[in-house]
């Protein structure tokens, strides 16, 4: 236990007085307001102040609670294939499409042949005619000249002119050494439920740039429905190679 002093002068006809912890000197009968010279000092034990009741134990500070964290893991959706493998009831999913005829070598024909207006069988004749450069550049301005005057050769009495058979060209013209694609748009659908059964697949958006039919894909309440899509193809590159309409079957 701590223990406190103070020091208390005795001196001749002065009064001490503690106040605040400071000595004070008091005027008694003298002239002489300085504090003496000399005085003698004896030391007095003062008890140690009580302690206040209900707080015997030293205070401490409560640890603070540790913040609230969300331990639940975010929901996320379930993987979708063309198989049906995890995918939403009551929806449809489509993938795939762009396969080429193996005898075109990776070329849209197809889709060329639609844009200018010629049967695919047609084109196919006229690109007998052609020495391609190849899918990773383009051709030099001798070898386009010479191709251009072989596809005119048979399309030309179909209509199709030299500036239509440049712009079908540059359009579905692509570097497939790099990974490149025609230009394409996958399309979009939808299923309505009837009494727990799936009754039609309405299609929200058609897409372009297929080539093949592609794999749909419908999951009804109770499981997976058979569905087939059907194409179109036309002069406008923005529908050619669409889904005009997917069948339940």
């Amino acid at each position: 236990m701590k223990r406190s002093f103070i020091r208390v002068g005795i001196i001749s006809s002065l009064t001490l007085s503690i106040v605040g912890g400071a000595f004070v000197f008091a005027k008694d009968n003298l002239s002489n307001t300085s504090a003496p010279s000399s005085y003698k000092i004896r030391e007095l034990e003062l008890p140690p102040p009580p302690r206040p009741e209900g707080n015997d134990k030293p205070r401490t500070q409560a640890a603070e609670a540790p913040a609230n964290r969300n331990t639940t893991s975010p929901k996320t959706n379930p993987p979708t294939g063309g198989n049906g493998a995890g995918q939403t009831a009551n929806t449809v999913v489509i993938t795939g499409g762009f396969d080429t005829d193996p005898q075109d070598k990776g070329r849209p024909v197809v889709l060329i042949a639609a844009a200018l207006g010629v049967p695919t069988e047609v084109f196919r004749e006229a690109f007998s005619g052609v020495k391609p450069a190849g899918l990773d550049r383009g051709p030099t301005a001798e070898e386009a000249q010479k191709n251009k005057a072989a596809l005119l050769k048979v399309l030309a009495p179909y209509g199709i002119t030299n500036q239509r058979l440049d712009e079908v060209s540059n359009y579905y013209r692509y570097n497939g050494s790099s990974g490149g694609t025609w230009p394409r748009t996958e399309a979009t659908a939808t299923v309505t439920v009837t009494n727990g059964v799936v009754t039609s697949v309405t299609v929200t958006n058609p897409g372009s740039g297929y080539t093949s039919s592609p794999t749909i894909s419908v999951m009804g309440p109770n499981g997976q429905v058979t569905a087939a899509a059907s194409l179109s193809y036309s002069k406008d590159f923005k529908t050619n190679g669409s889904i005009s309409a997917i069948n339940i079957q």
